[in-house]
């Protein structure tokens, strides 16, 4: 007993509070930029749908390293937009917890971006109808019409963008880097102990992201499940 409250007395808890304001962040830029591109998506014809999914899906299918890597020659010192942010507005991307929230967001956006698009392909379009037959405006319908009917979609999408956010290591590897209290994160620290033959340290780093994701995923579906009208089973 006296080890292992050793051992976590000892344990830099950094790596957790970096990895949840990163997955914090990154799912609330996510969540509005991915309900605005489904939004787009679905009204959007079916030669424009495809070639707009596709580009939003791209980080998906790719290996996070190659996602990594496109975002460092983006933000790059060296690069033109990356010589700008930093001339102009003194944004320094890489090596920041800056590039963590911006790697973590473009991996994980796609997760938001699909659920969404696909709850709202299924919301019944007389519900659209009648709003505007009671004088509702389109943004008022979106909100208030749209957006609670495709309530349980949107919930997966949140939960899903939120916990790959959380696991990040490929492209934030790339982009931000692994400095310890700044940019490591949870994904990092256990690859790194791993390398260093520290197993004990990345079980229980491990153990603590099942722990999250579990209570996180959970949770939502209780929130989902208590705004969705009880349905008779056949």
């Amino acid at each position: 007993m006296e080890t292992w409250t050793e051992i976590f007395a000892d344990l830099d808890w950094s790596p957790l509070l970096i990895s949840l304001k990163t997955g914090a962040v990154a799912t609330v830029i996510s969540f509005f930029l991915g309900i605005f591109a489904a939004r787009k998506a679905v009204k959007a014809s079916s030669g424009k749908k495809a070639v707009l999914d596709g580009i939003l899906t791209l980080p998906m299918v790719l290996p996070p390293t190659v996602a990594g890597f496109f975002l460092l020659l983006l933000f790059s010192r060296r690069r033109p937009l990356g010589s700008f942010l930093y001339e102009t507005f003194d944004f320094k991307v890489v090596q920041t917890w800056l590039g963590c929230v911006i790697a973590a967001t473009v991996i994980a956006f796609p997760l938001m971006y699909r659920n969404a698009r696909a709850a709202f392909e299924q919301i019944d379009v007389n519900l659209v109808y009648a709003g505007r037959t009671l004088g509702m405006s389109e943004t008022q319908i979106f909100w208030k019409v749209v957006i609670p009917s495709a309530g349980p979609g949107i919930a997966s999408g949140t939960v899903l963008t939120f916990a790959r956010a959380l696991g990040e290591y490929g492209a934030t590897s790339m982009l931000a880097g692994n400095i310890p209290g700044k940019t490591g994160t949870i994904s990092q620290k256990i690859a790194m102990v791993i390398q260093d033959g520290d197993y004990l340290t990345a079980g229980i780093w491990v153990a603590v992201v099942i722990v999250i994701a579990l209570a996180i995923i959970i949770l939502m579906n209780l929130i989902a499940g208590k705004r969705m009208k009880t349905v008779k089973r056949w």
